[in-house]
C-alpha cells in the first residue's frame, strides 16, 4: 500500500467536534420530567423511574472524547493499467482513549473505478486508541486521474449520547495508464539524425546490417575488402553497410473535439480513447528501438512534450498523456494553435486525429507542404454517428460521411497518407512509401 492521503480536515478551534445527540436530548427531558412529576406529586416512583435514565447518562459521560476521529484514503499500486486491479481502502483512527460505538464512513469515487460496495455507507466500531480499517478492492476501467474520495466519517460515543460532527478527507487520485494496444512497425524510417540508434537507416554508414559491395573508394576501410569479389574481379571491392540511426518521432494528437462515448477498457473507444492509446502504443515501440519521441497537442492549450529517448521518456509520455482532454479552440485563434517552427525537418510527424475538424485537415496539408514527412492516422470509429434527432439526421450523417471522404480523398492526392488505426502492422504501408519517397532523388 501506498502512503495514505493527507489527514483528515480538522474542525476549527470555535466549533466543537462533538456534539450532543437526540438520545441526550430525550434522556435529560425524560429525567426531568419524571423528577418534576414526583416531586409535584409526591410520588417517590416517579423519582425511582427516572434514576436509571440519570445514573445511565451519567456513567457513559464520565469520559467525553475531544478531538474527532482520523479518516484517511489509501490506494494500490502506482502504476495501474486499464482493467487493472485496484486495492483502495479506508483507515478511521481513534486518537482518543474512549471508544467509538459506531462510526459511519461514506465515499465517493470515479464512475471509470469499480469498487465494490463503494456506493453504500459502511458501518463499524473503533477501539480506543485504535483504528479499523475498509478494504475497497476493485477494477480500473478507463485511463486518466481518477479519484478515490472525497470521503466523509462521522463516530458516535458515550453509549450514542454524543456525535462527532462529519469529518471530510480530500479525494486521493488514482493513476490509470492507458493500455498499450499491440503495434509493430518493421520499416525504416523516412529521415534520421544521429549515429547513435539501432534503428536500421537506408542510409550507408557504419553499421550492422548489409547493404551490398562495391567497388573500393578512398576512405573506406581495409576490414571491408571483399576478398572473394576483388580476386573474381581483379578490383579492390568492399561490403558496405547500412548506418544504425536513431530518428525522432512527432506524435501530434488533435484534441479539437470528442467523438463518441466512451465505454471503459471492455466498451466502446471513443476518439480520444483511440488517440491515447494509439499514442501510447506508437511511443513505447519507437522508444525501444532507441529513437526519440515528442509529443504535441493540436489544441487550444498546445501542451508539448520534448524529445527525449529511453525507459524514462517512455514513463514520461505515460504520465503527459493522463492529462490529454478534448480542448476546442475558437477561430480566431487558430493560427496560434502550433508553428511549423516547432517541428523539426527530419523528425517522422505522425497525426493522430478524426479528421472531421476542418482545420485538421489544413494543418496536414501545411506539414506536407513544408516538407515534414507526416503520416495521419484516422482515429474516428467506424461506426460513428450523431444521434437521431429527427428524420433528416441520417441522411445528413451519409452526406457528411461522403464530404470527409472528399477530404480524405484530396489529402492524399496532395501526398498525405491516411491510414486508419488497426494497432500491428497499421503504419508499415505508409511507412514504405514515404521511406521511399524520402530516399527518391528530388528534382532541381
Amino acid at each position: 500500500m501506498t502512503d495514505p492521503s493527507p489527514p483528515a480536515v480538522v474542525e476549527p478551534a470555535d466549533r466543537q467536534a462533538w456534539v450532543p445527540t437526540r438520545a441526550l436530548g430525550r434522556t435529560v427531558v425524560l429525567t426531568g420530567v419524571l423528577l418534576l412529576l414526583g416531586v409535584a406529586l409526591g410520588r417517590v416512583d416517579l423519582v425511582l423511574l427516572a434514576a436509571p435514565f440519570a445514573i445511565g447518562a451519567a456513567l457513559n459521560l464520565r469520559r467525553t472524547p475531544r478531538a474527532a476521529p482520523e479518516i484517511t484514503i489509501t490506494t494500490g499500486e502506482d502504476h495501474i493499467v486499464e482493467g487493472g486491479e485496484v486495492e483502495a481502502g479506508l483507515t478511521v483512527a481513534n486518537p482518543e482513549a474512549v471508544g467509538y460505538d459506531l462510526v459511519v464512513v461514506r465515499t465517493r469515487t470515479s464512475p471509470w473505478l469499480r469498487l465494490e460496495q463503494a456506493d453504500r455507507p459502511f458501518a463499524i466500531t473503533v477501539p480506543s486508541d485504535g483504528w479499523a480499517a475498509i478494504d475497497l478492492p476493485g477494477e480500473a476501467l478507463r485511463w486518466g486521474r481518477q479519484d478515490v474520495g472525497p470521503a466523509a466519517a462521522r463516530a458516535a460515543a458515550c453509549g450514542g449520547l454524543l456525535a462527532s460532527r462529519p469529518v471530510v478527507t480530500p479525494a486521493r487520485g488514482v493513476r490509470v495508464y492507458p493500455v498499450t494496444e499491440p503495434f509493430n512497425a518493421t520499416e525504416a524510417m523516412p529521415a534520421a539524425a544521429g549515429l547513435v540508434g539501432a534503428h536500421r537507416s537506408r542510409r550507408p554508414g557504419e553499421g550492422g546490417e548489409l547493404a551490398g559491395v562495391r567497388q573500393f573508394a578512398p576512405g573506406d576501410r581495409l576490414r571491408r575488402i571483399d576478398w572473394r569479389v576483388s580476386l573474381r574481379t581483379r578490383d579492390l571491392h568492399v561490403a558496405y553497410t547500412l548506418s544504425d540511426r536513431d530518428a525522432e518521432v512527432l506524435l501530434l494528437l488533435d484534441v479539437l473535439g470528442d467523438v463518441g462515448l466512451p465505454g471503459g477498457v471492455r466498451g466502446k473507444s471513443s476518439v480520444l480513447d483511440t488517440t491515447v492509446r494509439a499514442a501510447a502504443a506508437v511511443a513505447e515501440h519507437y522508444l525501444h528501438r532507441g529513437d526519440r519521441v515528442s509529443l504535441l497537442e493540436y489544441g487550444a492549450g498546445a501542451r508539448r512534450l520534448r524529445a527525449a529517448s529511453g525507459r524514462r521518456q517512455y514513463l514520461t509520455v505515460l504520465e503527459w498523456l493522463l492529462d490529454v482532454r478534448a480542448d476546442p479552440v475558437e477561430s480566431e485563434q487558430y493560427e496560434h494553435v502550433y508553428g511549423l517552427h516547432n517541428v523539426s525537418s527530419s523528425a517522422l510527424v505522425v497525426v493522430l486525429s478524426p479528421l472531421v475538424d476542418p482545420r485538421a485537415a489544413d494543418m496536414l496539408a501545411q506539414l506536407t507542404q513544408s516538407g515534414r514527412y507526416t503520416v495521419a492516422v484516422d482515429t474516428l470509429p467506424p461506426d460513428a454517428a450523431p444521434p437521431v434527432r429527427n428524420q433528416w439526421t441520417p441522411m445528413a450523417t451519409r452526406l457528411w460521411r461522403v464530404e470527409r471522404e472528399n477530404v480524405l480523398g484530396r489529402l492524399r492526392e496532395h501526398g498525405v497518407p491516411v491510414v486508419s488505426w488497426a494497432g500491428a502492422g497499421s503504419l508499415d504501408l505508409v511507412l514504405r512509401d514515404v521511406a521511399r519517397m524520402a530516399s527518391a532523388p528530388r528534382g532541381r
